[in-house]
């Protein structure tokens, strides 16, 4: 691996104008292709083997023409204080509205409020249902603006008017503090480089390879069915790696230089020791992600894939572009502490004038490295509890998907939702749909009228409509109206109760009763993603173990990696319920409205967090073994890890936690929710985890750590991630491939 990627590094640097030709044309492609891509639709949010999605693909086939993919909107009027909605200058005015609506070429129909009893009991707010015939991201300019040009004439008129529905979905906006966490990023590589040149490096092959990745899912967003969550996700994810990829490359160039090596050589040896931790610990991210799949929602699936395929593209260009710019940069790329020397001052880890050679000062991770090795016990006990009490939290976790009531109030979404919480109930936001299915029954009307007649009968349903049977008479729509909210638990109780109940009612009848609508399908993802979560840790750290085995050709090691990650992804998720479900400085995180966390939330975390934990363990602990394998004993070697890797991890850790969290003004609350949850995970990993408990317990194990069975030892391909063999050719006074013929001989 070590060799290969040598002489990879080598050649992107003499052939630097070939190399960079390939990115930028790669670059311009994905570009065109995003450009001249057709608009893309709403993603599919189907949930294979669920009732939710098994009663919708019932209503396709028996109801031909509904439209049920089409958007919708719900027009909410208000009438001013002392008046009624069916005051006759009120009711004028709807009217009016409900006729203008109906001109607009992509709608399918529009509901009156006054024929379908959609006036509130206390005749103060009345609603107009749109239907459309096409999805909300397929909407025309022109019908949106018909439609909020309709709603702000009925204001005009004294009415308060809001529209719901996803008619007006947008594609969410991150804000302004995503380039904030861009800016923080930049700042944080010129203090850790010293030059600016250094320092750009990895914030321009960060941004071609998202620019590459984002601008390839786009192109293909139409085809895939990929939602706008996917291409932020993307790019969130493809920032924080590409930046520290390119980050550690880069600091181990100016390693290689410090130490007396050609340029080229340099590059070369940069890719081949930093590059193979980059290569592993990509693969570690790739692997969570694409992993993704065994959830088997395909809008997960969907997100983890482009994530991963992000991934990788950073992983290449951290292999080849770097390299290739760095031939570029020339001598504007200094070795490590040549700024320092240059100007007349000393670095700390430079001999005073007054010190003896050979006696450097100790830098801060050669200081810090050192305290713990000597109390490890209580540096251990100090970061395991604190991760546990963090972790408290998350034994309080509610799950649950958003909706317009977790929309700002400032959204004429929420405002719509608030109104007809206020006129209808709670659970008029969030209905039941019941389908019927009585194509075995003898007597389907019948049928009918018993699921009908049984769920009236169920604590905590406010109203049920009529059956509404399709033209063959065997199967029926039934509206359900909980008294709850739609992301209560009691709305997720009677879910179940009216399933259930027409579980038995088969048995009487025959007619199969399926509960579905979004609130049903809400419940039945936070549920499988739940039964989902056990066999994708299974699935995933297994297969990192078994990669991070070959690694470090230890067992401890990689069994104390996944340990530690699970206590950074359940202290991260104790206080993503801190701030999103208790509302813990929910205003300095912009959280207008808590309630439950996201049901993809922790699948998702855990899927990602393990990936970048894996991360810094990779760059972190390969310092340690290429010092112990190289006759350093064991807490010399741990020392030595931090000596070389612990400015730059911390760097690229501070890096990712300033990406992650300028998503946090996202306006989309999922997006919010995981630049949060990252960015927190990769604090308590990157600084209690890799930086205290790791080298604590390697120097409570010694050389324990580092054991691996002869057998095993024998049958684990030779990965060569420290680069070995480069040491021994120079050792020897050849190059790899000459060192490779002497082995032959």
């Amino acid at each position: 691996m070590a060799t290969f990627l040598y002489k990879l590094g080598r050649l992107a640097f003499r052939r630097r104008h070939f190399v960079a030709l390939i990115w930028v044309a790669l670059l311009t492609l994905a570009g065109v292709g995003a450009a001249s891509a057709p608009p893309a639709g709403n993603s599919s949010f189907s949930i294979p083997g669920t009732e939710a999605q098994k009663a919708f693909d019932l209503l396709e086939q028996r109801f031909p023409g509904a439209s049920a993919d089409g958007a919708t909107a719900r027009v909410v009027f208000k009438a001013p204080s002392g008046e009624k909605m069916t005051d006759a200058g009120n009711k004028a005015t709807v009217e009016k509205t409900v006729d203008e609506l109906a001109d607009g070429s992509e709608v399918a129909s529009v509901a009156d409020p006054y024929t379908g009893n959609a006036v509130s009991k206390d005749g103060t707010i009345a609603y107009a249902s749109v239907k459309y015939d096409v999805s909300g991201m397929e909407l025309e300019e022109s019908t949106k603006d018909a439609l909020e040009d309709a709603a702000q004439q009925a204001r005009d008129s004294g009415l308060t008017v809001e529209i719901g529905g996803d008619a007006l979905q947008a594609v969410p906006e991150t804000g302004a503090t995503e380039v904030i966490g861009i800016a923080v990023a930049a700042v944080v590589l010129v203090i850790t480089f010293g030059s600016l040149v250094a320092a750009g490096l990895p914030l321009l092959t960060a941004l071609i390879g998202v620019g590459i990745g984002v601008s390839s899912i786009t192109a293909l967003a139409s085809a895939l069915e990929l939602g706008s969550t996917t291409s932020i996700l993307a790019m969130m994810i493809g920032l924080a790696v590409g930046i520290d990829y390119a980050l550690f490359i880069v600091s181990r160039y100016r390693a290689e230089l410090a130490e007396g090596r050609e340029r080229e050589e340099a590059a070369g040896r940069a890719v081949g020791t930093a590059g193979s931790a980059v290569v592993f610990a990509g693969l570690t991210v790739v692997i969570a992600l694409v992993g993704l799949a065994v959830v088997n929602i395909p809008m997960l699936t969907k997100m983890g894939v482009a994530a991963a395929g992000t991934v990788a593209i950073a992983v290449l260009i951290a292999l080849t572009m770097i390299p290739a710019l760095l031939g570029y940069a020339g001598r504007r790329v200094k070795p490590a502490g040549a700024k320092g020397k240059r100007l007349g001052r000393f670095r700390k880890d430079d001999p005073k004038p007054d010190q003896p050679a050979g006696q450097p000062k100790a830098n801060l991770g050669t200081r810090w490295a050192s305290f713990v090795v000597r109390r490890p016990l209580a540096v251990l006990l100090l970061g395991v509890i604190g991760l546990g009490a963090a972790a408290v939290p998350a034994a309080s976790l509610e799950l649950g998907l958003p909706d317009d009531g977790s929309q700002p109030t400032s959204t004429t979404q929420r405002r719509a939702y608030d109104l007809l919480s206020e006129g209808f109930g709670p659970g008029f936001n969030g209905p039941l749909m019941v389908v019927v299915d009585a194509k075995s029954s003898d007597a389907p009307k019948d049928a009918f009228d018993d699921v009908a007649g049984e769920i009236k009968g169920l604590d905590g349903v406010v109203a049920v409509t009529p059956p509404a049977p399709n033209k063959g008479g065997d199967t029926a729509t039934i509206t359900v109206v909980p008294d709850s909210k739609p992301s209560s638990v009691q709305t997720e109780d009677l879910v179940h109760a009216i399933r259930d109940a027409g579980g038995d009612i088969e048995a009487k009848t025959g007619a199969e009763t399926l509960v579905t609508g979004s609130t049903a399908m809400n419940i039945d993802v936070s549920e499988k993603l739940n039964d989902a979560l056990v066999p994708y840790l299974v699935l995933v750290v297994g297969l990192a173990f078994l990669l991070l085995i070959v690694v470090f050709r230890s067992i401890l090691v990689p069994l104390k990696a996944a340990l530690g990650f699970l206590l950074s992804v359940m202290a991260a998720l104790g206080a993503v319920v801190a701030v999103f479900q208790w509302g813990w400085l929910s205003g300095l995180m912009g959280v207008e409205e808590t309630g439950p966390v996201m049901s993809m939330m922790p699948i998702f975390m855990v899927g990602v967090v393990f990936g970048l934990a894996m991360d810094y363990e990779v760059f972190l602990v390969t310092r340690m073994r290429e010092a112990y394998v190289h006759g350093e004993k064991p807490n010399q070697a741990v020392v030595t890890g931090f000596k070389h890797g612990a400015r730059v991890v911390t760097a690229a850790a501070v890096i990712m936690m300033a990406v992650f969290a300028g998503f946090i003004g996202s306006s989309e609350s999922m997006v919010k929710m995981i630049g949060f949850g990252l960015a927190i995970a990769v604090f308590f990993d990157a600084f209690v985890v890799r930086m205290a408990i790791v080298p604590a317990v390697l120097a409570l194990l010694g050389k324990r750590a580092w054991w691996l069975p002869k057998w095993l030892d024998r049958a684990l391909p030779n990965v060569d991630v420290e680069g070995e063999g480069l040491r021994t050719a120079a050792e020897r006074g050849t190059g790899p491939d000459e060192d490779r013929e002497l082995a032959r001989t």
